[in-house]
C-alpha cells in the first residue's frame, strides 16, 4: 500500500548511476520516517535537469518542511501542482464528481509537462487520487486503458524524456460499494476518470513550450482503432504540420504525407479532409481530389488558437484523437536557454 509520493522538480536524477538510486532511496526513507510508515510506501518523482546528482542536503531540509504545512485545503493543492513544475506556464489541475450508489465519488488530478513531449507520455507526470472503492487490479487495468487514449496522445516536439509517470491512488472513503466492472455505475466512473486524464493530457498541450495554437486531429473511417491512433499522432507529431499551423497556412500536404509515413494503411483515394475552428470550416479535400478554396478564409479560419481537423478515410470503424500544437520561434529560444 502506498502511503505518500514524493515529487521534486529541476532536477531528474536521471543518468546519476549508483548514487542516483541511493539518493532516491534515502528520499523515501526520510518521508516514511516522518510518517512512521516503510520506505517502500512512498513512490519517488523527480523531472528537471538530467544527468545532475540530487542536492540531498537541500531535498532533506525540504521534506523536513514540507511534512510540517501538508493540508487538504485548495490553497495546499494549488501550491503542491506549482511546485512540481518546470518549464510550465501555469498549473494544471482537474477534478470531477460522480455519483456511484448514489454517493459522490471524487476524481482529482494535477500534472506538469510542456517540452519534450511525445507519446508514449515523455518529460511529464500526473498523478491522480480518488477516494473511490475499487480493487487495485482494477484500478491498474483502467489507468492503463485511460492512457491509451489520453496521456499517449499527444505531443508537443516529438521529443521522450528519461522521466515520466502517471499514478493513481484511492483511498475507498466514498462509501461505495467495491466497483468492478460488473458494478452498474462503472460506465460512469470510466467516463469520469478519462475525462480527468483527458482534459490534463490537454493542457500539457496547451502549455507546450512556446505554443500558441491547440490543435486537434482526429481520424474517422479508419481499418480499426489502432490505425487511426497511428494515423492521428502521426499528424500531431509532425514538426512541418505543427509550422504551417504556427503560420495558419493550410498546407494540408503536409498532413497527408505524414498520414502517409505514420505506418498505418489508409486508401487516400478515399479520404477528405477538412479545417475548422471557431470561424468556420473548410472542406481541402474529397475523395482524395484537392478542392479548390480561399486562401485568405483558410487562414481566417486557421489564426483561431484552437484549430481542429478532420480525416475521414471510408476504410473502416476506426476513430482516435490526437492533441498537438504549433512550433513556433519561442520554443527554440526556450530550449537554447534552458541551463542558463
Amino acid at each position: 500500500t502506498v502511503h505518500c509520493v514524493l515529487i521534486n522538480s529541476g532536477n531528474a536524477n536521471a543518468a546519476t548511476g549508483e548514487r542516483g538510486l541511493r539518493d532516491a532511496e534515502a528520499s523515501a526513507a526520510l518521508v516514511a520516517g516522518h510518517f512512521g510508515i516503510r520506505p517502500e510506501q512512498t513512490l519517488v518523482c523527480s523531472t528537471g535537469v538530467i544527468g545532475v546528482p540530487l542536492p540531498m542536503d537541500t531535498i532533506e531540509k525540504g521534506i523536513a518542511s514540507i511534512v510540517k504545512t501538508l493540508d487538504v485545503t485548495e490553497e495546499a493543492a494549488r501550491n503542491a501542482a506549482e511546485a512540481i513544475l518546470t518549464t510550465d506556464t501555469f498549473t494544471k489541475q482537474v477534478a470531477v464528481e460522480v455519483l456511484v450508489d448514489q454517493k459522490p465519488v471524487r476524481i482529482g488530478g494535477m500534472a506538469k509537462g510542456s517540452g519534450m513531449i511525445h507519446p508514449n507520455m515523455a518529460t511529464m507526470l500526473s498523478f491522480i487520487t480518488t477516494d473511490a472503492k475499487i480493487s487495485k487490479a482494477d484500478l491498474q487495468a483502467l489507468l492503463g486503458s485511460s492512457i491509451e487514449d489520453t496521456y499517449n496522445m499527444i505531443s508537443v516536439d516529438g521529443d521522450t524524456s528519461t522521466n515520466d509517470t502517471v499514478l493513481v491512488l484511492a483511498n475507498g472513503e466514498a462509501g461505495n460499494e467495491m466497483l468492478s466492472p460488473s458494478h452498474p455505475d462503472w460506465p460512469a466512473f470510466v467516463r469520469a476518470f478519462d475525462h480527468v486524464n483527458a482534459e490534463l493530457a490537454k493542457l500539457i498541450v496547451k502549455d507546450g513550450e512556446g505554443a500558441q495554437k491547440f490543435i486537434e486531429m482526429t481520424v474517422t473511417g479508419a481499418k480499426d482503432k489502432e490505425a487511426a491512433r497511428i494515423l492521428a499522432r502521426s499528424v500531431v507529431s509532425s514538426s512541418l504540420v505543427k509550422t504551417a499551423f504556427f503560420g495558419s497556412d493550410a498546407n494540408w500536404g503536409r498532413i497527408i504525407c505524414a498520414m502517409g509515413y505514420s505506418g498505418a494503411r489508409f486508401d487516400p483515394k478515399k479520404t477528405d479532409l477538412f479545417f475548422s475552428s471557431e470561424k468556420g470550416e473548410i472542406r481541402v479535400l474529397k475523395d482524395g481530389e484537392p478542392l479548390p478554396f480561399d486562401e485568405r478564409e483558410a487562414k481566417r479560419i486557421l489564426s483561431e488558437p484552437v484549430v481542429f481537423c478532420t480525416a475521414v478515410l471510408k476504410d473502416g470503424e476506426g476513430t482516435a484523437t490526437a492533441w498537438g500544437c504549433d512550433l513556433s520561434y519561442e520554443y527554440v529560444r526556450i530550449n537554447g536557454d534552458y541551463r542558463s
